[in-house]
C-alpha cells in the first residue's frame, strides 16, 4: 500500500527578499520590520527621521539581522519616486506610514483633512506605485501591504476623518490588486484595532477613553504590536500566496458585531 502524500506547508520565511516598511521609525512600522527580518528578509527602514531608522536598523544588525535604512518623507511623492527607481528593486512593502487626527465631524479643519488625506491616501497611494513599478521592472513576484485599520471597515466617533481615509486606502488597495495580479504582485491590506504604542499610550491614561476602547474589543485588551508581526509575515510570505486583494483584520473582534 502506497503511503499518502502529506502536503507541505509554504514557508513563511522571506530569506533572499527586499523589504521596505514606511513609517519605520517606531511603534508598529519599527515592530514590522523586526518582524520581517526576522522571517529572513533584507529590511530597508523609511521614514523622515534618520536617527530613529538609523538606530532601529543598528538594533537589527547588532542581532544579526539584515537592515539599511532610507531617510525620505513619503509626502514628497517626486523624490520617494526617484530613490525607487533608483533603488535595487523590493519585493515586499509594507506601506505603513500613517496619521490621526481625532475630531467631531463637524469640527473637522481643513487643514486636519489635507494633512491626513495626504498622508494616508495621496502618499500610500504614489509609494505603492512607485515600489510596483520597479517590481515589475525586476519580473518577479511580490507582496504590497498596506496599513489600514479596522475603521477602513466601521465607523467610529470622532473618526470621520480617519474612516474616510481608510475606507480610501480599502478601495485602493482592491483596484490595485487586480491590476498588479497579471504581474505575480499581491496586494492586501492590515487592519488592525487600537494598538498601544509610546504614541498612543497617553490616549489610554484616560480612562473614559480606555474603557469606551474595551468595551468594543471582544478579547478585553489593547492590541500590541507583537500581535502585527506574525500576521504581516504572513502576507509578505509564500504562506498567503493566494491571498490578494483581501483584508487581514486583527482587531480583538471590533468588528465581529
Amino acid at each position: 500500500m502506497t503511503a499518502p502524500m502529506i502536503p507541505k506547508t509554504p514557508s513563511f520565511r522571506l530569506d533572499g527578499r527586499r523589504a521596505l516598511v514606511t513609517g519605520a521609525g517606531r511603534g508598529i512600522g519599527a515592530a514590522v520590520a523586526a518582524a520581517l527580518a526576522q522571517a529572513g528578509a533584507h529590511v530597508t527602514l523609511c521614514a523622515r527621521t534618520t536617527s530613529e531608522i538609523e538606530q532601529g536598523a543598528t538594533a537589527l544588525r547588532d542581532a544579526g539581522l539584515a537592515a539599511d535604512w532610507l531617510a525620505l518623507d513619503v509626502t514628497d511623492i517626486s523624490a520617494f519616486a526617484e530613490a525607487m527607481a533608483a533603488a535595487e528593486p523590493y519585493s515586499i512593502l509594507v506601506n505603513n506610514a500613517g496619521t490621526n487626527r481625532p475630531n467631531p465631524f463637524t469640527a473637522v479643519p481643513v487643514g486636519d483633512f489635507d494633512h491626513v488625506m495626504g498622508l494616508n491616501v495621496r502618499a500610500a497611494f504614489f509609494a505603492a506605485q512607485a515600489v510596483a513599478r520597479r517590481m515589475i521592472e525586476a519580473g518577479g513576484p511580490g507582496s504590497i501591504i498596506n496599513m489600514s485599520s479596522q475603521m477602513g471597515h466601521v465607523g467610529g466617533a470622532n473618526r470621520s476623518l480617519y474612516c474616510a481615509s481608510k475606507w480610501a486606502m480599502e478601495g485602493f488597495s482592491k483596484a490595485m490588486a487586480i491590476d498588479l495580479a497579471p504581474h505575480g504582485i499581491r496586494v492586501n491590506t492590515l487592519c488592525p484595532t487600537f494598538i498601544e504604542t509610546p504614541m498612543t499610550k497617553p490616549f489610554f491614561e484616560n480612562a473614559a477613553f480606555r474603557d469606551s476602547v474595551l468595551s468594543k474589543i471582544k478579547l478585553g485588551r489593547l492590541g500590541t504590536v507583537e500581535d502585527l508581526m506574525g500576521a504581516v509575515v504572513f502576507l509578505a510570505s509564500d504562506a498567503s500566496a493566494l491571498m490578494t486583494g483581501s483584508s487581514l483584520l486583527v482587531d480583538g473582534g471590533w468588528t465581529a458585531d
